[in-house]
């Protein structure tokens, strides 16, 4: 597959199906998958740019009838998942946990350093993963994490898993600038 570089999009236009029934998605999803599925088709045609990802996030977990949150955030977003806890316990019960948990040394497990020669605690997504299964949270909210620390946590959660926040050190925390730049790109 090659989706992105199509022209026609004819899935979209027309309903083709270019793998021509080999897939069959909706019989590979259970019950609470397709309520899922539904209930954010029902988000996006409800609110389709007129709520921000944040309101978004809101209405699907409150039509999902979901009660507890969690949140799983960078350090470098602490003052922001502050915002967001506090945002989000307006509706439900928010259990937020920091990328550093359990103040895992980086020596310890042969890790690089960002500084060399100091102290460095490495991050813990499997450690976050674990406080919301043992918390039984509904859904798990992303706010910033690394690559690749993102992935082991959706991985290890028990909970669906949605990005609020991908985290880009350069362009402010919007990866897509990368794509609209040309300074990034060449063009």
């Amino acid at each position: 597959m090659k989706c992105a570089l199509c022209k026609n999009k004819e899935c979209y236009t027309d309903g083709k199906d270019c793998l021509a029934g080999d897939v069959d998605a909706v019989a590979a999803m259970d019950e609470n998958d397709r309520r899922i599925w539904r209930v954010a088709g029902e988000v996006e045609a409800t609110f389709y740019k007129k709520k921000t990802r944040l309101e978004e996030i809101v209405e699907f977990a409150k039509r999902m009838g979901y009660g507890k949150l969690g949140l799983a955030f960078c350090i470098g977003l602490s003052r922001e998942a502050e915002i967001i806890h506090r945002f989000f316990a307006a509706e439900f019960e928010v259990v937020s946990v920091c990328c550093k948990l359990c103040g895992i040394d980086k020596d310890d497990h042969d890790m690089p350093h960002i500084r060399p020669g100091q102290r460095e605690t490495a991050c813990n997504p499997v450690g976050q993963a674990l406080v919301f299964n043992r918390e039984k949270v509904d859904l798990v909210v992303i706010c910033g994490l690394c690559v690749g620390h993102d992935a082991l946590l959706s991985k290890h959660a028990a909970a669906p898993v949605t990005t609020l926040a991908a985290k880009d050190r350069v362009l402010a925390h919007n990866p897509l600038g990368a794509v609209y730049s040309h300074y990034h790109h060449g063009g």
